[in-house]
């Protein structure tokens, strides 16, 4: 029988990938596609209610693939539930996808958003397991009832009210020459990637009583998250707004809890805070980089660095408490305020003319390693004119430079209450305080609480004894 060599060339390569088609990639550079890296469940439930999305697993390889697990993390403890190719569970092993072919994943999750014990993001990951490698797709859904918005630029004149919370996903811009107006008593939960970026103006509308406070915080409200430092990034003041205006915040466990950024054209401040608390954050309190700020009556506490003013800028603070101690989230290691004309931008050195004034204030950190709470620095050859009237400073060193007059140094203000290893902190003044009674007039007749200050000879700090 006459041979046909190419014949028998197509036969052992049909048979050679049919083989190949039929064995496994066992190598760790095996590939698999994932048709969405994230879910997300973004239906906002006004009762309880289930969606189900989908997710396709495909192999992308010549060769079969064996799948060793696909779990659902949360388990079966999970508000999500999953289903791979028919076959319900929070977890299988030993799942084959042949070459080229791919599997879905189906995933519900069930959310009653009137539960209060339900954090405002659901989130769990689906991990995917094969020749060594873990792999995973993230899960997020909307859990209380609130408004969520995700990466929204606000545009004209936006007012929100106290009916539900707000949730940042992803960060919230106030576009340049837009005005977000924020109701008392409204709460404004951010994701951990959630800045807030003011191009235009905000305005803050809050009330002396806790319920009519504004509170800016992370949207983790499970503990330990609760408390933790750094959960969100923070409000940042960029350079076209102005008029800005937050009366009785509260802003709490961000990284850089409020950012200033270059000074308004007028002489008008960029940015008034008063009756804020502005409490636990990671990196900072308040920055100034050639800002300008007014604070009135504003608590500034445990943050990695209270107050950092720089690169020159306008700044008044009066009747303020900047304090910080050690504790289980952040060491106080830095000095509870500095002041320079100089920043470090990238590899230059920005100077700028200084302005700040201090009326009536308290600068106290202990428990840490910090000398001197008050540190001021001059290196530019502007403008450079820093004052303190009447404060309650803790340094070893003086800072030179600077106009003083009526500082009370180095005397505990007596607060009421310490306690760092439970991290509670009540700034409030005790009888005796050495900060009672020797503030100088200010104008400012009210203290954080609302209550009323006397013209003469008020308390220093943010607290009037009653």
């Amino acid at each position: 029988m006459k041979k046909h060599p190419l014949l028998l060339l197509l036969l052992f390569a049909v048979f050679v990938f049919s083989c190949r088609k039929n064995s496994f990639i066992t190598g760790g550079n095996a590939v698999v596609q994932f048709s969405a890296d994230t879910l997300f469940f973004d239906t906002v439930f006004v009762s309880t209610g289930s969606i189900t999305e989908s997710v396709k697993i495909i192999n992308d390889n010549d060769q079969k693939l064996r799948l060793s697990a696909v779990r659902l993390m949360g388990g079966s403890q999970s508000y999500f539930h999953i289903n791979i190719d028919g076959s319900p569970g929070p977890e299988q092993d030993n799942i084959d996808i042949d070459a080229g072919d791919s599997l879905y994943i189906f995933v519900a999750v069930q959310i009653d958003p009137q539960s209060a014990d339900l954090p405002f993001v659901v989130q769990d990951s689906i991990q995917v397991a094969f020749n060594g490698n873990k792999r995973y797709i993230q899960l997020e859904a909307y859990g209380q009832d609130a408004h969520f918005l995700r990466n929204q630029v606000l545009t004209g004149n936006t007012v929100w009210d106290n009916k539900l919370p707000y949730v940042i996903l992803g960060g919230l811009q106030v576009d340049t020459n837009a005005l977000l107006t924020i109701s008392a008593g409204c709460k404004v939960y951010f994701h951990a990637d959630a800045p807030l970026l003011v191009d235009g103006t905000l305005l803050v509308n809050g009330d002396h009583y806790d319920s009519t406070r504004v509170s800016f915080l992370g949207d983790r409200l499970d503990a330990p998250y609760s408390s933790f430092p750094g959960s969100w990034p923070g409000i940042y003041v960029r350079a076209t707004s102005a008029g800005n205006d937050l009366k009785y915040a509260v802003i709490r466990n961000a990284d850089q809890s409020v950012v200033v950024l270059a000074p308004p054209a007028g002489t008008i401040p960029k940015v008034l805070l008063e009756q804020c608390i502005i409490d636990n954050g990671y990196s900072a309190g308040i920055i100034g980089v050639q800002g300008s700020l007014q604070a009135n009556n504003c608590l500034i506490s445990n943050c990695g660095q209270n107050l950092e003013l720089g690169g020159g800028g306008y700044y008044l603070f009066q009747q303020c408490t900047a304090a910080a101690y050690s504790n289980n989230y952040i060491s106080h290691t830095q000095p509870v305020l500095t002041v320079a004309d100089v920043i470090q931008q990238g590899s230059s050195l920005v100077t700028g003319n200084m302005q700040a004034v201090f009326d009536n204030c308290i600068f106290w950190g202990a428990n840490g390693d910090v000398d001197n709470e008050v540190v001021v620095s001059q290196e530019g050859t502007g403008v450079f004119n820093v004052s303190f009237s009447s404060c309650l400073w803790k340094v070893k060193t003086a800072p030179s430079g600077v106009t003083v007059a009526g500082i009370i140094a180095n005397q505990d203000p007596l607060f009421d209450s310490v306690n760092n290893s439970a991290t509670y902190y009540n700034f409030r003044l005790q009888a005796g305080s050495p900060a009672a009674g020797a503030g100088i007039p200010a104008g400012i007749g009210i203290d954080l609480d609302g209550n009323p200050r006397p013209a003469l000879n008020p308390d220093l700090g943010c607290y009037q004894r009653q």
